[in-house]
């Protein structure tokens, strides 16, 4: 048994709590796995075929999740994983040269729940011979265009930490593995590489880009994956996959193939052995020569493949036994079973140098009208849903530490964060947040999220209750996005609490639903809060107030706030509120102490922004455009889809070149009701104090009665000179150049003007002219670009009529409330103008406010019991002894066991950003004492996954063209508690023992 095989704990379940209770002592981590030793022995003097046996199993697609592992609706697809694995581990044990690789954590571990000890035993000896390895690794291969950094940490550190309690160190994946996502980012690459991980291989880039890397061989290179981490740190040995993740024409043996069997009977009439091993000879040749080494890879395998691995295998015995007998013919071609981490060892070994390449892989697209870039919006509900679900895990992870044992087990019953975990971690995958499954599966992703919602909501009212020392009615109103909440619409009297998981003290206004016009609300000391009620209802429709407070709350900690209806003494509720403006009005102004927002008298358009603080002012307009989706023409029968973006014309439509407006200016918010059309409004509202404004959009159901797909858009056009350049985010964190109708490393032709300059945006999009920058900030990912200059443009929704012929097999035709009614969406952008060197300071603190936003929770009031007898009332709370300084973000706070933390903190800015505030300078900490509910005794350094202590991570380093050979690893250096200093765009991981502190019940 190789080193480090022994397990620490058993595999959990899928559906049931990973994170297994864990000592951080020596005995926390398994001894190393001589990992690479256990490869197959390949010949130097001969080029070495690698055949990887592998499948790729889409964790929800066509079919549910359930569906896919247990094999139902045969209907819709023949797949199902529990066989698959069933079927490989079988066939793995009858022959010790065989081969296999697995990817998804959320099947396996559910399959591995339900195996005897005796198979569970046969299979780790499998991983402890490394001939069944796991690449990748995560709970699933997620999405790289519309994922979240930080959710994506914690998919990853989900499966990762399964393999290592199941299998110690030899069940941790070497090589990362996306085969399938659409387009690959920068920043996906960075934070592989921060996990420890050796080399990254993926199938799908640019046909135009792989033409040219075929030609000069650079399908595989060095990706230097952050312009701010001293590298190798963000370096990442990235290959190119010759066949996508499919096998050669020809060679594919399984039950969902039709290519003939090998047949090595030459007796037989059938007999086809020889043919076939020319055929594989010229082939190999032929693909060696687009890449560097003597050593190729074949991916034997595709979309649920191995359901009965006897036949892929048995297959493949015979080819790989009568190519190698070749070698006494004079061949010099050898081919193996292997893996991708072996494949990548004897590329290691080569001591090649390797080029560099800085940008990423967006946009995709596999033929002249085919750029996969629809899909960075589709599914607008369900990107938000997803965002917002991770927002509240994190307030989840949080209360369950800083509430101790009483957040799992309280006078609410059995509260978990597990649930939602998973659903979270499912909900990243490359199907799923992407917006490309069938309509029921994103359905049953939603349905996983709200089942996980409901156990995180009973840990945090018995972590409210315990912190608070009050037993109340907790009420979620989840539906406050369209202004619904039952109690603040019935009660005379109730308590808002506002949870904040930033560590640094937020100021919200606070909006909720009522039926009278006037409320008394005091703050946590009992002192009265201005507040005003503002009807939000439709000219002409019903009455439908809303009351309007700000309110403030410490870092890691909640405020509640008392409200009192008082007794209604009003008119005509709209007539004190709101006024509707006459076009032609020039009073159509809004205004706080940092921004002065115009619209046009004449249209009711936004017109101009106004910086106060800088006397920047810029004319800024913005509108909602559509365009018409193709359904194929003559040049490319190509149909905008799920993942295809392809409008029939370059120029969208725009939906109204004027709007209905109304105006509300009160004191504590200011609005510009505009109402573009029956299935299109907004509203565009200032708070004081905010240096941002607001663009609160509702769109839907966009109709398509008239036989034409939409594609809708909020375009804002400025006069700023921006030569061609825009920028986006890279899954929220590093900002990448993108310039119209360019590549940075090969000459693009631009076949699709529009869709071939749409880029994903996580979270923010900006142009500059160099001296002032106009951002957008998003609230879910959406695909956006800057078609013109001074333009920018982010899609917001999409109704299609037409499958795009990419496998969904369906329209993109959302429902809403009904069957054909279509869905309706709403959101926000979020919009800052400032100077150049100002910019970061806001957007990237703004960045942090959106999405981790503060969280809501109400109770009736005068109906709460005391927790226990003795335990003070608390009205305000905060697990920090003092904020974080500002340019950090405490990104992970999260129980790990009895008596340890999961700790991740991060520097949010890059270097050269943070203006005057020099926000981009390292910055040191002092965690000994910064929690107020623990004391931290002992702190270990992780890799980002937290499956690795920091000071046994050891990576493969390679030679590179921009200079130097390898660079040995530094030795984590020793770590004091009181002195953790982060650099720019750092993220550092800890595992803390603490001891709990006494002063609460625990």
């Amino acid at each position: 048994m190789a080193a480090g095989c022994r397990a620490r704990a058993p595999g959990l379940p899928l559906r049931l709590v990973l994170l297994a209770a864990a000592a951080l002592g020596a005995e926390a981590w398994e001894g190393g796995c001589d990992y690479y030793k256990l490869c197959p022995a390949t010949k130097p003097s001969m080029l070495n075929v690698h055949l990887l046996p592998h499948t790729h199993d889409d964790v929800g697609w066509l079919k549910t999740v359930d569906q896919y592992y247990y094999g139902a609706r045969d209907g819709i697809q023949h797949a199902g994983v529990q066989y698959i694995l069933d079927s490989v581990v079988s066939a793995l044990l009858a022959n010790e040269s065989r081969r296999f690789i697995y990817v998804e954590i959320a099947f396996f571990s559910y399959w591995w729940k339900q195996q005897t000890v005796q198979m569970q035993q046969d299979v780790k000896q499998l991983v402890c011979q490394g001939r069944l390895q796991f690449a990748n690794g995560g709970w699933v291969m997620n999405d790289e265009a519309t994922t979240y950094y930080a959710a994506i940490i914690d998919q990853m550190t989900l499966g990762l930490n399964f393999l290592r309690d199941t299998f110690g160190d030899c069940g941790r994946p070497r090589v990362a593995w996306h085969i399938d996502p659409f387009g690959h980012s920068r920043e996906q690459a960075s934070l592989f590489a921060q996990m420890g991980f050796d080399g990254y291989f993926f199938g799908r880039l640019d046909y135009q880009d792989k033409k040219r890397r075929k030609i000069k061989k650079e399908m595989e290179q060095i990706w230097r994956a952050s312009a701010n981490l001293q590298p190798p740190q963000a370096d990442l040995f990235t290959g190119v996959l010759p066949n996508g993740y499919n096998p050669p024409q020809d060679l594919c043996w399984d039950v969902l193939c039709f290519d003939y069997p090998v047949v090595d009977d030459p007796d037989s009439p059938e007999y086809n052995a020889k043919i076939l091993v020319n055929y594989f000879l010229n082939i190999s040749t032929a693909q060696a020569q687009y890449y560097l080494t003597n050593h190729i890879v074949m991916t034997m395998g595709s979309d649920f493949h191995y359901e009965n691995a006897n036949i892929w295998f048995k297959n493949m015995d015979k080819l790989i036994h009568m190519v190698n007998a070749e070698q006494s013919k004079g061949s010099l071609i050898n081919v193996l079973y292997s893996t991708p981490a072996c494949y990548l060892w004897e590329l290691n070994k080569a001591n090649l140098t390797w080029t560099v390449k800085q940008d990423d892989f967006f946009p995709y697209a596999d033929g002249p009208h085919q750029f996969w870039t629809g899909y960075f919006t589709s599914r607008p509900a369900l990107k938000r849903y997803e965002r917002l679900s991770h927002k509240f895990l994190q307030v989840c992870n949080q209360l369950e530490v800083l509430a101790g044992p009483t957040a799992l087990a309280g006078p609410y019953g059995q509260g978990s964060s597990a649930r939602l975990r998973q659903a979270l971690a499912v909900a990243q995958h490359h199907d799923a947040v992407s917006g490309t499954s069938k309509q029921h599966v994103a359905n049953d992703y939603a349905r996983q999220l709200a089942a996980g919602w409901e156990s995180c909501q009973v840990l945090v009212s018995n972590a409210l209750a315990s912190l608070g020392g009050s037993k109340e009615d907790f009420v979620f109103c989840n539906q406050l996005n369209i202004s619904v909440c039952p109690l603040t619409q019935t009660a005379n009297h109730f308590q808002a609490i506002l949870y904040n998981p930033l560590a640094w003290s937020i100021t919200q206004t606070v909006r909720l639903p009522v039926s009278d016009w006037a409320y008394h609300v005091r703050n946590p000391s009992g002192q009265t809060v201005p507040s005003e009620v503002i009807d939000v209802s439709a000219e002409g429709s019903k009455f439908h107030p809303e009351l309007v407070f700000p309110a403030s709350a410490p870092p890691l900690g909640f405020s509640i706030y008392s409200v009192t209806r008082l007794p209604s003494r009003t008119p005509q509720f709209r007539d004190c509120c709101s006024t509707p403006v006459d076009q032609g009005s020039d009073h159509l102004v809004i205004q706080n102490e940092h921004l002065r927002v115009s619209f046009d008298p004449n249209t009711g358009l936004l017109q101009e922004i106004e910086n106060l603080d800088r006397g920047l002012r810029l004319p800024v307009s913005q509108a909602f455009y559509w365009y018409n989706a193709s359904s194929g023409d003559f040049i490319h029968p190509q149909a905008s889809g799920a993942y295809i973006f392809r409008p029939e014309k370059n120029k969208p439509f725009l939906l109204r070149h004027w709007v209905n407006t109304r105006l509300v200016k009160k004191a504590l918010v200011q609005e510009v009701h505009q109402n573009f059309s029956a299935w299109c409004s907004q509203v565009v509202r200032l708070y004081p104090g905010q240096r941002h404004l607001e663009l609160e959009w509702t769109v839907g159901p966009v109709p398509v009665g008239d036989g034409w797909g939409k594609e809708v858009i909020s375009r804002f056009d400025s006069p700023l000179k921006t030569s061609g350049r825009f920028y986006t985010d890279s899954n929220g964190r590093e900002i990448l150049e993108r310039r119209r109708d360019k590549r940075p490393t090969w000459d693009l032709n631009q076949t699709e003007p529009v869709a071939g300059n749409y880029y994903p945006v996580n979270s923010r999009i900006y142009i500059t002219d160099e001296q002032i920058q106009l951002t957008v900030l998003t609230d879910r990912s959406q695909g956006g670009s800057s078609l013109s200059d001074g333009s920018l443009e982010l899609m917001v929704h999409r109704r299609l009529l037409y499958d795009d012929n990419r496998g969904v097999g369906e329209a993109l035709l959302e429902p809403g409330d009904g069957p054909g009614t279509g869905l309706v969406v709403r959101g926000r952008h979020l919009v800052l103008l400032d100077t150049v060197e100002e910019a970061a300071a806001e957007h990237r603190l703004q960045a942090q406010r959106e999405a981790l936003a503060p969280q809501l929770v109400l109770a009736p009031a005068g109906h709460g019991t005391p927790y226990s007898p003795g335990v003070p009332t608390l009205t305000q709370f905060s697990g920090l002894r003092r904020e974080l300084p500002t340019a950090v973000h405490l990104l992970t706070l999260a129980r790990w066991g009895p008596s340890s933390v999961l700790l991740r903190l991060e520097h949010i800015f890059e270097r050269g950003e943070g203006g005057m505030f020099n926000l981009s300078q390292p910055v040191t900490l002092n965690l000994q004492d910064l929690f107020s509910a623990f004391t931290i005794s002992h702190l270990e350094e992780t890799t980002l996954s937290a499956d690795q202590p920091l000071s046994k991570a050891t990576r493969l380093q390679w030679r590179t063209s921009t200079g130097g050979g390898p660079v040995p690893m530094q030795s984590a250096p020793s770590l004091d508690p009181s002195a953790v200093t982060l650099q720019p765009m750092e993220i550092r991981t800890f595992l803390a023992s603490v001891t709990w502190n006494k002063e609460r019940d625990r």
